[in-house]
């Protein structure tokens, strides 16, 4: 595959659960389909819920993700069409969970979907997203092993930022150790309420912390976000006015704009 030709590869990562990850790996990309990109997911998640939320039900998934990384099937066999044209799902099950004991002891087990993505037939897309587990497991170090960059949901509440830093460190030891090229494409707020001083405060932390690695989208709460997944279409598919749909394609917009790297406080 000509370099040219290779989609940006972002793992969608944060080892605590509830902020918004999986909402973000539907709704980032459906809004970049609608921005003109072509788009795939992988569902790293042994939950499935990008799986179920794009309409791909758990007798329908056959050949998962689980036997991309545990019996090498190809790419190509597990890749799944959803509603929205030029969105694809690389689907998951909850087989994924033992990725930890049985793979734990094999030599290669950080490099198994980097090996993976690197001889499959990519060049129909421009992004590939990685929908990571909410934990440092052996799923997340093989997203981040084979990414480009690392996009992180980051829930605008009490106590947000501290479990930020553990996951910075992983992100320094696998760059240090399996992929020098790894960075920070930013953080986003999620779950933030504009009528709430807490998630003002939170933003303010942030943005102290982190500088502009913290986009200027905010992902706000919204319940067209939370229904969607129930009718296995994105929020953009199921009311693309809605607040959370419209934040999702400024985020797209935004992320799309974003051509020279930051400095990371790391």
């Amino acid at each position: 595959m000509s370099e040219q030709h290779r989609p940006r590869i972002l793992s969608i990562t944060n080892q605590k659960g509830g902020v918004g990850k999986t909402t973000t790996a539907i709704n980032l990309g459906a809004a970049l389909v609608s921005l003109g990109q072509r788009v795939l997911i992988i569902d790293l998640d042994p939950q499935g819920n990008a799986s179920t939320g794009l309409g791909i039900s758990a007798r329908e998934r056959g050949t998962t993700t689980y036997e991309l990384l545990h019996e090498d099937a190809p790419l190509s066999a597990v890749i799944r069409s959803t509603e929205t044209e030029g969105l694809h799902i690389a689907p998951a099950t909850t087989d994924l969970s033992s990725t930890d004991v049985a793979l734990g002891a094999q030599e290669n087990r950080v490099f198994l979907l980097k090996d993976a993505l690197a001889g499959a037939a990519l060049a129909d897309y421009d992004y590939v997203l990685i929908d990571s587990p909410p934990s440092l497991s052996l799923l997340t170090v093989n997203s981040l092993v084979a990414s480009d960059a690392v996009l992180v949901p980051l829930q605008a509440e009490f106590f947000a930022l501290e479990g930020l830093s553990q996951l910075m460190l992983t992100i320094r030891d696998v760059r240090e150790t399996a992929n020098p090229k790894l960075r920070i494409e930013g953080v986003v707020l999620t779950m933030f309420d504009q009528r709430n001083n807490l998630s003002q405060q939170v933003e303010d932390d942030a943005r102290a912390t982190l500088g502009d690695l913290i986009f200027q989208t905010r992902i706000p709460r919204n319940v067209r976000l939370s229904e969607a997944p129930s009718y296995g279409i994105s929020a953009l598919a199921y009311d693309p006015l809605s607040k959370g749909s419209q934040a999702y394609q400024e985020l797209a917009a935004e992320l799309l704009s974003r051509a020279s790297p930051r400095k990371e406080p790391i």
